[in-house]
């Protein structure tokens, strides 16, 4: 039981679904048909993305990319370059597995070019980039994969949608990153050593099979066929053929979330007054209510638990993929950001804290106002 109490102390956000979904079933208990409310597409097709994106990491799909860096000699240069390698990765692996990529080599960059002072603004922008980047795809995030399973409407309706936020977003960052860079114009910077930063996986082999799996899966995701548990059984499958220890490595931590954040969303949803209530209050308000609650327990459980109730699905997905800007606690990509930095840097979480709302809320400011106008645009 200490072993359990110390690992939900480590995970507040299953904590607190877990809390989310004792407390629904006690206001409404669950009857037979609870399972069945349960979106097991979503939760499949989550475990079979963090399953390949594993693999990726194993056997360092994105080497190429991370030892080109090593070729830029300004700061202004690196920094347009790490965070729009952010922006568009994780538009196909999710924005918390893009920071978990190139947020540690950002660290190791400024540190071998004696510029460690940029490496704060620097992550923050391209935790921003990880935010504002995904929201272009159905898989670029967690809350977007359900949300686009709920729509529908085709990927090029998504993406249509969500590309004036996702191109504004780029050009602000560029214009942020020239700020920052801007007194360090013209100067060349220098590595304290050469070679690559990575090595390949032990067996190289196996990325073309990763590759294919991830294909899969992008192809379930678009055409949101009805075949999906097929694609879930080739995946497992192949994990056991090519490396079975990376089932042991999924992240099982987001998917209880999701389960228990589902559990609860489901019996909310058909309590007669709860519902009710949730309807009036939720209804012509998802921008603001999608921001608010993200604050609160992140984005990618208020997508879960505000979708039945709301009836501007514009609204909500602009709304949740803004709420990251806010605070770290409205982002779970924003809080692996944390994660990362405070490992390399240990005492000086505050830093980044200050740092991060600096910029994010400046960005925030900026972004907020024209993501509610376009909200009214219908998502159909």
């Amino acid at each position: 039981m200490k072993k359990i109490l110390t690992f939900l102390k480590k995970e507040p956000m299953l904590l607190l679904s877990l809390i989310a979904a004792i407390a629904a079933m006690i206001l409404n208990p669950p009857t037979k048909d609870l399972l069945g409310k349960i979106d097991w597409r979503t939760l499949g097709t989550l475990f079979m993305m963090l399953t390949i994106l594993e693999g990726f990491k194993r056997e360092n799909i994105f080497k190429p990319l991370i030892n080109f860096s090593t070729r830029f000699r300004s700061v202004r240069s690196l920094s347009l370059f790490l965070v729009f390698c952010v922006f568009f990765t994780s538009m196909f692996v999710t924005n918390d597995v893009s920071l978990i990529i190139f947020v540690p080599l950002t660290i190791m960059l400024f540190r071998r070019s004696g510029k460690e002072q940029y490496i704060l603004p620097v992550i923050s922008m391209e935790n921003i980039a990880a935010i504002r980047g995904s929201l272009l795809m159905p898989f670029g995030s967690p809350q977007n994969l359900f949300l686009y399973g709920r729509f529908g409407v085709g990927i090029g309706t998504f993406m249509l949608h969500m590309a004036p936020l996702c191109v504004s977003s780029a050009i602000l960052l560029i214009v942020f990153i020239l700020i920052m860079s801007r007194k360090e114009k013209g100067q060349v910077i220098g590595f304290s050593d050469t070679g690559n930063i990575t090595e390949d996986g032990d067996n190289a082999y196996r990325k073309p099979w990763y590759l294919a799996l991830f294909g899969l899966v992008m192809v379930v995701i678009i055409t949101k066929t009805q075949y999906w548990p097929v694609a879930l059984l080739i995946v497992v499958v192949a994990m056991l053929f090519l490396d079975r220890t990376i089932l042991l490595k999924t992240d099982y931590v987001i998917l209880a979330t999701f389960f228990c954040f589902f559990v609860f969303s489901s019996l909310i949803s058909t309590h007669p007054s709860v519902s009710v209530m949730l309807g009036k209050l939720v209804a012509g308000y998802e921008y603001w209510w999608a921001i608010g609650i993200s604050q609160i327990i992140s984005n990618v459980p208020a997508s879960i638990v505000l979708y039945p109730f709301s009836t501007n699905n514009a609204g909500l997905i602009y709304g949740l993929d803004t709420a990251g800007l806010c605070s770290l606690i409205g982002s779970l990509a924003s809080v692996i950001n944390y994660r990362i930095y405070v490992r390399e840097y240990p005492g000086k979480g505050w830093a980044f804290v200050k740092t991060f709302t600096l910029i994010s809320w400046a960005f925030f400011a900026i972004v907020v106002i024209p993501g509610y106008l376009l909200s009214s645009w219908p998502f159909v």
